[in-house]
Formats: C-alpha cells, sequence, structure tokens
C-alpha cells in the first residue's frame, strides 16, 4: 500500500510541475523580410501592399488609414502569473495622400516605452454634493406621514387599491 501511495505523490508532483510550465504564445502575423523588400516606397500602393502583407493588425484612426501597422508578440507565462513579453516586432507602412507607399518602419521592443496611466479622475459636475445640499435636498423626502396617506407630496387618489372593494 505505501508503494501505491508513494507512485500516486510521484504522479501528482509530476502532474503539478507540468501545470506550472511556461506556455509561449505567438500573436500577430509578422511578414517575412523577403516581402517587406518587395515594398517600395513612390511606386507600391495599398493593394499590392495588401496583396503581399495581408491585413494589417491595426490602422491609424487619426490620419485618414495613412498607416498600416502589422504587429508580432511573443509572450511566456507561466500558470496564472502575468505574461513576459519575449519579443515585439512592428511594420508600419505610411502611405502619402494618393495611397502610394511613403515609407516603411520597423519597431522592436526596445523602442517601446512603458506608460504609467494617470490614476486621477475628471470631477463631473453634479456628481458630489456637500454636507449642506445633501441635507436640503432631503428634506421633503422624510416626513412623518404614515401609509394612509397625509403627506408624501402626491396628493389625492392615486389609483385603485387591490384589495379595496370601493373601486378607489
Amino acid at each position: 500500500m505505501s508503494r501505491f501511495l508513494f507512485r500516486l505523490a510521484a504522479v501528482s508532483g509530476a502532474a503539478g510541475l507540468v501545470g506550472c510550465a511556461a506556455s509561449v504564445e505567438q500573436r500577430g502575423n509578422l511578414p517575412t523580410q523577403e516581402k517587406i523588400s518587395e515594398i517600395h516606397a513612390g511606386t507600391t500602393t495599398k493593394e499590392e501592399v495588401a496583396k503581399l502583407l495581408g491585413t494589417p493588425s491595426s490602422v491609424s484612426a487619426f490620419n485618414n488609414d495613412k498607416a498600416w501597422y502589422y504587429i508580432s508578440r511573443r509572450t511566456s507565462q507561466t500558470a496564472f502569473f502575468d505574461p513576459n513579453v519575449l519579443d515585439q516586432q512592428v511594420y508600419v507602412v505610411n502611405f502619402d495622400d494618393q495611397g502610394v507607399v511613403k515609407a516603411v518602419d520597423h519597431k522592436a521592443l526596445q523602442d517601446g516605452r512603458e506608460i504609467t496611466p494617470v490614476a486621477r479622475a475628471t470631477p463631473a459636475p453634479g456628481r458630489e454634493l456637500s454636507f449642506l445640499e445633501q441635507l436640503i435636498g432631503n428634506l421633503g423626502k422624510f416626513n412623518g406621514g404614515g401609509p394612509t396617506g397625509g403627506g408624501g407630496g402626491g396628493g389625492g387618489n392615486q389609483g385603485p387599491k387591490p384589495n379595496d372593494s370601493t373601486g378607489q
């Protein structure tokens, strides 16, 4: 029986180690250097770039589609920890107003910058009330009227009551 428990512990330990192994993931489609070299500034059009490299990963949002981005990223992740970026390559194809390639740029992982977003919030008017405004705003809400009427601001009959035989 002790051999069985030893084997069970060994198999469990091996399965646990396999579960903690790092997994490497490749995302994006990085064009080959041969395909990039077929793009020539001043002569290659958007249609030709699309045929050579395929659909871009992203396009410029503020520049009327004048820049196409081909992004590839390889990451490694162990268990539930944040992934580590092993490699990142970005090709930027810039076009002129006629849709002809103006330039092709290459950016790598070392060209990137780590940014830290500002942690504060923009105040929106009307969201925060002062203590006095809250006090004044609640004056009419809590009056001494019971459930049978006598206050509450509604005034008059509010419609038929389900258990009322008079229909008022």
